[in-house]
């Protein structure tokens, strides 16, 4: 085994025994393999586009299997052995439509002829014996640059699968999926091609991106400034953690009428602006924060606790019972919600768990500052700028994690000059969404933008003002400050590069697959740099 994919791989290098996020060995193994396989659907779907032959339930299946590898999504071997089974049966399938349109393509590279082994082990021992990250290339810069592309690809292809269970779909986004990692198969290629490749990634996410805020607001209205409460009410309750509007809005639908309150925790935080969402009266408030307490919070939470997309750590024995998963979440021994949606067993055992005893105050946070709400306040935004009442934006956020040293976060935002407006977004808000820091004219200087995906949305404000001044983005008086964990972040901030967007500093620590030499192709065309050993050095940097 070796992953080195998140920003919490073991002592900045890599895993090899067992994850950090929990991983095993096998199931790292057969995340491996299924990549691998999907590369060889990938060179099939690729030719058949070449023929006029798209498939759409190949163009879904494939950022389903793609997303499943994105850390903390699914350890469950089972399910990785279907997944397998499918895509070479989608492949060869693929073959015989391909070769009927009029191809006369030989698929012999590996990955297309490849034939999974019957059983579970054997699986396991195929994924082993790929050695998957070295196989990619055997000069360690061109490796980087297409670990890179794959691990953007793997962001790339959640933001896909979300957007397309809302509706919205563009197959420009699944060709350069397939011809990516059918490109991966490939070698000879020099730098340059795959910085232009990895780039490339981040110019599709954007469009995914703003396919999924086109769903996400085209079903359910755009986020307005919204106070939720962080306290509790008596009665029963779900918490709902992960990403997905679509399975709250379900299960808001079915707990309708039967007493039970539902929370959110995490990256569900901006749900509560969704106009579509906030109507439901027992949809309550926010229990808990993210990473840094799940293992505190969760076994506290007197209730049923349902778990869709990633950015979860595995639940400990003694609260897994009250666990369940959607969606691609998997993890074994947990109870699947299946694609029929029907939350009977969450609900079930919410009414047979004790509930909160009583109200309890804890204050509340506010969110659903995403574009449409910044920009319908642009006129004083601009004004309070030219009159110096404010003089900087900080965009402050991305993932949290559980690693020691994300505390920089909070530092920061507690030290950014009254002056000074930040925005955030994402679950690494969480180390400071609730510090009360005022407001600038009426406008709050902390401005909730919503999930990771919303950096769409952030992009989109910085545009606007960028155009308001009549200058670029990079001259305007705004600093990025990130933090990253795994892969959505990845494509976010190759995103951010293909808009040519510089100056952006990361943390808390660089990412283990990115080489020196390919570090330094950043900086010389980016100015990315890793975040100071204290806020007050990046802020007298920025500020002056």
């Amino acid at each position: 085994m070796f992953c080195n994919q998140c920003e919490q791989t073991a002592k900045g290098i890599g895993c090899t025994k067992i994850g950090v996020c929990g991983k095993s060995e096998d199931t790292a193994a057969l995340q491996d393999l299924l990549t691998y396989a999907v590369q060889g659907l990938s060179l099939v779907a690729e030719d058949g586009r070449k023929h006029g032959v798209v498939d759409p339930e190949v163009n879904r299946f494939t950022a389903e299997a793609v997303f499943a590898c994105l850390t903390n999504v699914d350890f469950d071997p089972l399910r990785f052995q279907a997944w397998i089974n499918k895509t070479v049966q989608l492949r060869e399938a693929m073959k015989v439509k391909v070769a009927a349109a009029g191809s006369t393509t030989a698929f012999t590279a590996p990955a297309a002829v490849y034939s999974p082994a019957e059983t579970l082990p054997g699986l396991v021992a195929q994924g082993q014996a790929l050695d998957f990250i070295n196989s990619l290339d055997s000069n360690e810069d061109l490796r980087s640059l297409k670990q890179i592309a794959v691990y953007g690809i793997r962001g790339l292809a959640a933001y896909a699968d979300h957007a397309a269970i809302l509706g919205q779909e563009d197959d420009s986004v699944y060709a350069y999926i397939h011809s990516t990692l059918a490109e991966l198969t490939r070698s000879g290629q020099d730098l340059g091609q795959l910085v232009g490749m990895v780039l490339k990634c981040g110019e599709v996410n954007l469009k995914a991106m703003e396919l999924l805020d086109a769903g996400n607001t085209g079903t359910y209205g755009h986020p307005t400034p919204t106070a939720v409460p962080l306290g509790t009410k008596a009665g029963k309750a779900i918490l709902v953690s992960g990403h997905d509007l679509r399975d709250l809005e379900l299960l808001l639908k079915q707990t309708e009428g039967k007493g039970i309150n539902i929370y959110t925790h995490g990256e569900m935080l901006p749900t509560h602006a969704y106009p579509g969402l906030k109507k439901y009266p027992h949809f309550y408030g926010h229990f808990g924060t993210a990473w840094q307490n799940q293992a505190k919070e969760f076994p506290n939470f007197p209730g049923a606790i349902l778990f869709t997309t990633n950015c979860i750590q595995r639940p400990a024995d003694t609260y897994k019972d009250n666990v369940f998963t959607t969606g691609l979440v998997g993890w074994p021994d947990l109870v699947h919600i299946g694609p029929d949606k029907d939350f009977t067993p969450v609900i079930n055992r919410a009414l047979a768990l004790p509930g909160f005893a009583a109200d309890e105050d804890k204050g509340s946070v506010l969110t659903g500052f995403a574009r449409n709400t910044v920009l319908g306040v642009a006129d004083k935004v601009i004004e309070a700028v030219k009159s110096k009442a404010i003089r900087h934006f900080f965009l402050v956020g991305g993932c949290d994690g559980a690693k020691p040293g994300r505390n920089y976060y909070t530092e920061f935002v507690e030290k950014v000059p009254a002056d000074c407006m930040v925005l955030t977004l994402a679950c690494g808000k969480f180390r400071f969404f609730d510090k009360q820091l005022g407001d600038i004219g009426g406008i709050p200087r902390l401005l909730d933008v919503g999930q990771c995906n919303d950096a769409y949305s952030a992009i989109q404000i910085a545009v606007a003002l960028a155009g308001a001044f009549n200058c670029g983005v990079n001259d305007l008086p705004l600093s990025l400050v990130l933090s990253w964990y795994e892969q959505k972040a990845v494509v976010i901030l190759l995103t951010l590069f293909s808009l040519g967007i510089k100056d952006i500093r990361l943390g808390p620590s660089l990412p283990a697959f990115i080489t020196p030499n390919v570090l330094n192709v950043l900086v010389e065309n980016f100015a990315c740099k890793p975040i100071a050993a204290t806020p007050e050095e990046d802020l007298k940097a920025i500020l002056g």
